[in-house]
């Protein structure tokens, strides 16, 4: 598995949250995400909602990737809650051309929430992803009680307010399986 520490925005700071970790591997024909949230006593969830899907994940705990195939500026968000609801999007270029991803499955979703950790863990095929190789960003939105709201990523950009949509956040390499491009 590759796995990163993500950092939060330093605008917004956590009010106990001291880590959050994410990890993927590819295993056969699916990728697998986890996310690992420490000091997670005063995180806020949403409520259940089961596998649909959903806009606005964002406006509360929510976990994302961002996967832009080599050589080009279109890129696809997905957003994931623990809800169990998600998202996905594609984008022509930084913030623009939105529009609904098609998806051959709904992403499996299973949270674990213990006192302090949170395990959420994701798994979705990989022909629902842009043509691999391509540039990846795991990123977190933390809420935590009293509504403060913190920004993790795997690095952010220089910017002021946070933005996971910045080439500069987009760091790690999603190599295809076998050296071999995903066809679509």
């Amino acid at each position: 598995m590759q796995t990163h520490e993500l950092a939060y925005h330093g605008a917004f700071a956590p009010l106990e949250v001291t880590m959050v970790e994410a990890k993927w591997e590819i295993v056969g024909p699916w990728l697998h995400l986890r996310w690992r949230v420490e000091g997670a006593g005063k995180l806020v969830l949403p409520r259940f909602a089961g596998r649909v899907r959903q806009d606005g994940l964002w406006q509360t705990t929510c976990f994302e990737m961002f996967v832009r195939p080599q050589g080009g500026d279109a890129y696809a968000e997905f957003n994931f809650s623990p809800s169990e609801a998600w998202a996905a999007y594609d984008f022509s270029d930084r913030r623009e051309g939105m529009a609904n991803r098609e998806m051959s499955h709904d992403p499996v979703i299973t949270p674990r929430r213990g006192r302090q950790t949170l395990i959420f863990d994701v798994a979705l095929p990989l022909a629902d992803l842009p043509a691999l190789p391509a540039a990846l960003s795991l990123t977190a939105v933390i809420e935590e009680e009293g509504g403060v709201k913190s920004f993790w990523a795997m690095t952010h950009g220089d910017e002021d307010q946070p933005d996971f949509h910045d080439p500069a956040c987009f760091t790690a390499t999603l190599a295809a399986p076998d050296g071999d491009e995903i066809r679509h």
